[in-house]
């Protein structure tokens, strides 16, 4: 697929972090991209830096799943590209024992709930939506009809100790991909997942340097965290490169992660 004014975007997640390199990333190459995320403040001044549109949507909604992909498209016109961006964390134990008075803590379900519901169902909602709205255009020159790119983690494959939640969401998001990729290989829709690795994000803003640094020391090489804009080089590959479909690729280093 070839980047230019014609070529709309959508990217959930997108007003910080992975998804705003990608925004611009894609901005850069003339692409009109329509930013779905809850932070109005940042989406509203990141769409002004890119002549993009903001839209407000929660994606364990599908009111404002339609919502946000009509006014994408009202602006925009239909995309041809999603980039899936919007996620959350959060960390408890399977079962626990605290260690000042012994009690034993179950995981709490609603928390479990809550980031399937936003990182795996939230994603798959989005993808359906838009596969919806793409199978609506003509394929391009080149075949491609649309690239839809989502985002996991190195913890589908390499989860830590308090993160069942996290790690079953963001697993199932790579065990989905080959076969979505095939639902929609026959309307010329191309479906590809990045896992990324320990990624210098909002998510470690309130980290101190020195939880950063020690963080930094368990990647292989380069011992560094990675960088939005290289999560972006790597979306931008796979959205353009037509030969590039039902893949997951981790973008990590080469780091793998200890129980803790």
């Amino acid at each position: 697929m070839q980047l230019d004014s014609s070529i709309a975007a959508v990217i959930t997640g997108g007003a910080s972090g992975l998804g705003a390199a990608t925004a611009r990333a894609l901005a850069a190459q003339g692409v009109r991209v329509a930013l779905f995320d809850l932070n109005a403040d940042l989406g509203e001044a990141l769409a002004k830096e890119i002549g993009g549109t903001y839209c407000p949507v929660n994606v364990t909604s599908s009111a404002e799943v339609d919502a946000g992909f009509a006014k994408a498209r009202a602006a925009h016109g239909q995309e041809r590209i999603l980039v899936n961006c919007a996620g959350v964390g959060g960390s408890f134990k399977t079962v626990s024992r605290d260690k000042t008075n012994g009690e034993i803590k179950e995981y709490p379900l609603d928390n479990f709930e809550r980031i399937i519901q936003v990182n795996l169902i939230g994603t798959f909602r989005c993808i359906t939506k838009s596969a919806a709205g793409m199978l609506t255009l003509p394929p391009l020159p080149g075949g491609d009809r649309g690239a839809i790119v989502n985002t996991a983690s190195v913890a589908a494959e390499d989860g830590q100790i308090g993160q069942a939640a996290y790690t079953a969401s963001k697993a199932g998001i790579v065990g989905m991909t080959l076969t979505v990729a095939r639902d929609l290989a026959s309307e010329a829709i191309r479906v590809n997942t990045i896992l990324p690795g320990i990624f210098d994000t909002p998510l470690l803003a309130r980290a101190r340097e020195e939880v950063k640094a020690a963080l930094a020391a368990q990647v292989p090489f380069p011992k560094r965290l990675g960088q939005p804009e290289e999560y972006a080089q790597l979306a931008l590959t796979m959205i353009t490169n037509s030969y590039f479909n039902g893949e997951d690729v981790r973008l990590d280093g080469a780091i793998r992660m200890a129980p803790r």
